[in-house]
């Protein structure tokens, strides 16, 4: 899919150590696969695991979707080999767990020296200390490899000893200040995981929410998730509609050099033709996806 924007509505984690998982995930309708080594592998599984991720992205066939390897944390037993295998397979990131700095982004950063350029780091935002230097950490993405954040809402919940509420009333200031931080430069944000399985209403509520806060999408840890996320986190149709007619106003002749628009009893300025423009390439994106 040749896309100026790449959907990332839905990141469904699946163990490394089911291979009947991973071969599902490749005809999944979700935008990016995160083959886990760390939270969904047991100890005693996690070589074999890190074996099948490496395997299973050498052999391909996850079409449009993004490839991440998830791996365990460089204090961990595993983690050195997980980052060396990821490094040498080359998946479109790697994911990393329990950063607390932007030293730990370099650390790790310098850990996959040896991937290919295109290879990107993904950081796990699930530690106390991250709260605190959220613009710090994302700033760290303009001399290593970070590319995202990914909200870990059950590490951090552990850390504070704080009850996850339907509202997630603990977390809302911290999910904001993450969207804010990225946004400032240029990460993709994805929302932590839905933990009530067949909860779907409260599922639907809680990506809402986070669509809300400008999150990208959600990490996904079961598929019958994978439709309200990716159907929550598209542009709305009526979103699309009025960013075609922005940009249609603006491209009008007569319209020229100016700043300001009314477009259909809406003030538009050139600051919403950017974002009509982005929501436009978005939608397409989704729409080539979609016809897969």
């Amino acid at each position: 899919m040749q896309a100026a924007i790449r959907p990332r509505r839905s990141a469904l984690y699946m163990p490394a150590s089911n291979a009947r998982a991973i071969e599902k995930a490749r005809q999944l309708p979700c935008d990016v696969v995160i083959l886990d080594l760390e939270d969904a592998v047991a100890p005693e599984a996690k070589v074999e695991a890190r074996a099948s991720a490496v395997a299973a992205v050498h052999a391909g066939g996850f079409g449009r979707r993004e490839v991440v390897i998830r791996v365990n944390g460089l204090a961990t037993p595993w983690g050195a080999d997980d980052l060396a295998a990821a490094a040498a397979a080359g998946p479109d990131a790697v994911l990393v767990p329990k950063i607390g700095s932007a030293a730990d982004v370099e650390t790790y950063d310098a850990a996959l020296a040896a991937a290919p350029a295109e290879t990107r780091l993904w950081a796990m935002i699930e530690t106390c200390p991250a709260l605190f230097d959220l613009l710090g950490i994302a700033a760290a993405s303009g001399r290593t490899r970070l590319a995202a954040f990914v909200m870990g809402i059950n590490d951090l919940a552990k850390e504070m000893k704080a009850r996850q509420t339907p509202g997630r009333e603990a977390f809302l200031p911290f999910l904001s200040m993450a969207v804010a931080a990225g946004r400032a430069h240029g990460l993709i944000l994805l929302d932590g995981v839905h933990n009530e399985i067949d909860d779907l209403a409260l599922l639907e509520a809680t990506c809402r929410q986070g669509a809300a806060f400008g999150f990208d999408g959600r990490s996904v840890i079961h598929p019958t998730h994978l439709e309200t996320c990716n159907r929550v986190f598209a542009p709305p149709p009526e979103d699309v509609i009025w960013a075609a007619a922005v940009v249609a106003a603006f491209a009008e002749p007569q319209n020229e050099g100016r700043g300001a628009l009314r477009v259909e009893g809406r003030l538009a300025e050139r600051l919403h033709l950017a974002e009509a423009r982005r929501l436009l390439d978005l939608a397409a994106s989704i729409q080539a996806a979609n016809e897969g």
